[in-house]
């Protein structure tokens, strides 16, 4: 059998054990090992297998998870993440569709924090869907806009789909981080023009009225919104002018979140160890999943058929659009059913021989790639931010109706990818006015 066909199938065999529901580090694990025994020798195999878990564990690129998942979660369990959508709130008591604006800019700050689109989903849904369905707004505007602003956690930095990019596509994760800024802003403005638009055109999107204008207390505001936003901007500081490096920044980071609970008076043991709990676990996740798409790469990488499909697409003489719109069909297909680091992992082997074989820039196809990604979190049928999100509100709301209320923000999301694409400078210009990347 020829090495293109063992590839092919390959990479049917991964899909039909996902279908099967088994993990995706798993799947890709035991089908690349098969695969490299195949095209090599079994002891190849079993020394690719032995050597990749040491070769990660090691890079002090990939150390950087571990550091912004627990910033995250330190952040998420000591309450620190109240405030913003109490303070947002505030802000947005004057707008159409106001809680909803507020919940869209209190889970990007979150996500800032976080970097896990998944934690934000889950924190914010606890805290701001029951708020507004008990003031009258819609189910379907309630969800979809704490969904689809959740997904935030992979494009506002620091982002751990970044960072696994970079480590991948041998990018600079600080170019990356900075890159992931301007177009953060920009979904967060898209997200909130839709939502006032909508709010404004019919009134009972948002419970028929606007809920009552709230008094700011200034000192009380900037006490709510202040200390992540600081401690992000510390983090992307430390990182954007030279002072550390995303691992260093990723662990000043949870240092800080810690302080901050200290001096706000929400830290406690049990919380912290709860923090490292998760954090722990989702880490040890994440790392099966990167072993697996590494020996996949190692994988593709032997049987040859990187260079055969850089040599034919270099031969078709495929544009960038032309490349974008591929991976875009990809990840909205397979994002219906694998999660955003399987996904990114799964094709990375497919996707980057191409962009390298082209010269494009590899920090702003990550963008690109990151924000496809993000809508393969509220894409039906899988979704997997929509089933957090379902699972956070013990099933009071009908999964349906968060995928009716997401079906606007994807299509915001596609305006977005349009802007990123006709205008590279909106992911590039930051990075390189900051570090010449």
């Amino acid at each position: 059998m020829e090495s293109y066909w063992i590839v092919v199938s390959a990479f049917a065999a991964i899909l039909g054990l996902l279908a099967m529901r088994i993990p995706i580090g798993l799947a890709l694990i035991a089908v690349s090992f098969t695969g490299i025994a195949i095209e090599t020798n079994i002891r190849a195999a079993i020394g690719s297998i032995s050597r990749l878990p040491f070769e990660f564990a090691t890079n002090w690129s990939f150390s950087a998870v571990p550091m912004f998942l627990l910033m995250g979660f330190v952040a998420s369990e000591t309450g620190l993440t109240n405030g913003l959508f109490r303070a947002s709130r505030k802000l947005f008591s004057r707008v159409p569709g106001n809680l909803a604006c507020a919940s869209v800019v209190a889970s990007a700050l979150f996500a800032a924090a976080s970097g896990s689109s998944v934690a934000t989903a889950s924190a914010m849904s606890r805290i701001a869907i029951p708020e507004m369905i008990s003031r009258g707004f819609a189910p379907s505007l309630a969800t979809g806009s704490i969904a689809a602003s959740g997904t935030l956690g992979s494009l506002i930095p620091p982002s751990i789909l970044m960072i696994l990019f970079g480590v991948y596509a041998d990018a600079s994760i600080g170019a990356l981080f900075l890159a992931g800024v301007l177009p953060g802003l920009l979904s967060v403005g898209i997200y909130l023009a839709m939502i006032i638009v909508r709010c404004t055109i019919n009134p009972e999107l948002a419970g028929g009225h606007r809920t009552d204008i709230e008094s700011i207390d200034a000192r009380r505001l900037l006490a709510d919104i202040i200390p992540l936003p600081l401690l992000i901007a510390i983090v992307m500081g430390s990182i954007s002018f030279g002072f550390a490096t995303p691992t260093e920044a990723g662990a000043l980071g949870a240092a800080g979140a810690i302080l901050l609970a200290i001096v706000d008076g929400k830290f406690q043991l049990s919380k912290f160890y709860v923090a490292l709990q998760q954090s722990a676990l989702t880490f040890a996740s994440i790392f099966i999943i990167v072993v697996g798409g590494a020996l996949l790469t190692r994988f593709v990488a032997v049987s040859g058929l990187s260079r055969e499909i850089t040599e034919f697409f270099g031969g078709e003489n495929l544009t960038p659009f032309q490349l974008v719109l591929f991976a875009t069909v990809m990840f909205v297909v397979l994002g219906m059913f694998i999660d955003s680091i399987g996904l990114l992992l799964l094709t990375m082997p497919i996707i980057i021989p191409i962009a390298n074989s082209m010269d494009m820039n590899v920090i702003w196809l990550g963008i690109i790639l990151i924000k496809l990604l993000e809508i393969g979190l509220i894409t039906p049928p899988v979704g997997l931010n929509t089933f957090v999100i379902q699972s956070s509100l013990k099933g009071t709301v009908a999964t349906s109706t968060i995928f009716k209320g997401v079906i606007w923000f994807i299509a915001m999301d596609v305006v977005t990818l349009i802007f990123l694409f006709i205008f590279p400078q909106i992911s590039l210009w930051l990075p390189s006015a900051l570090t010449g990347s």
